[in-house]
């Protein structure tokens, strides 16, 4: 059974994003797996920063302060070219089973082009790969991140 309910045109969009988000920086397969999870816990949460969202496509164009979610949808190089199909079998297993640290319940990640702080607003640090830093929920915010 999947990790959340999505159709192709799901597998496609969630494609382009971790391409777009983990090819740039240098951080492969993995690093896009990495980006996937959280793309999935969001979607799954229905917490914090990510209530009602019921979709890949309200996760990735998700806006924030005035900003969409991921740095990816606005500056659009690599977002918006078509998802090749290594990244597409990657966005299915993100949908369908894999979960692995440091993003297993990561909700957020970034790059602070230096060391990774212990918190980002607040929340915990839960690991680093190559240039970004995942973060997860506080405990006892967000226990549907944990489920799944």
């Amino acid at each position: 059974m999947a990790r959340v309910s999505y159709r192709s045109a799901d597998i496609n969009l969630m494609a382009r994003m971790m391409r777009a988000e983990a090819e740039g920086e240098g951080e492969g397969r993995l690093g896009m797996l990495y980006v996937g999870n959280v793309i999935v816990n969001r979607l799954a949460a229905n917490c914090i920063d990510f209530k009602n969202l019921r979709t890949v496509s309200q996760v990735i164009y998700q806006v924030q302060g005035g900003n969409y979610s991921f740095e990816a949808v606005q500056k659009g190089n690599v977002f918006y070219q078509r998802a090749r199909g290594v990244e597409k079998r990657l966005a299915k297993q993100n949908l369908d089973y894999w979960r692995q640290h440091p993003a297993k319940f990561a909700l957020w990640y970034f790059n602070p082009h230096a060391p990774c702080p212990p918190t980002w607003y607040g929340q915990p640090a839960s690991g680093q790969f190559k240039n970004h830093c995942y973060y997860e929920p506080k405990p006892d915010t967000c226990a549907s991140v944990y489920r799944g």
